[in-house]
């Protein structure tokens, strides 16, 4: 990263990337406002992640979506807690 740009620009999200999903685990898409760059995927895919049962978290600030790979559903209301704990805003599930 540059000296002018800042972590809270599109230009410095540093997260990326696929999910590989796995045979009989549940993918899960959400909406979360509020993230606007890399540290926020970051913190929003930290607070999912410590959530049990989930194997894999992505998130993109761009769209606001979340995109969450767990062996079972999960609780609507422990995603909720996990983003509101990382700052953020859990609209609901996404497309």
């Amino acid at each position: 990263m540059n000296e002018n740009s800042s972590c809270c620009t599109p230009e410095g999200s540093r997260h990326s990337g696929g999910t590989d999903v796995q045979v009989g685990e549940v993918t899960t898409t959400y909406k979360v406002t509020g993230m606007t760059c890399g540290h926020c995927e970051g913190a929003v895919s930290s607070e999912i992640g410590e959530i049990s049962g989930v194997s894999s978290v992505q998130a993109v600030a761009s769209t606001g979506l979340v995109t969450v790979v767990s062996k079972a559903p999960l609780d609507e209301e422990v995603v909720r807690a996990a983003v509101d704990e990382a700052g953020y805003e859990l609209v609901g599930q996404g497309a």
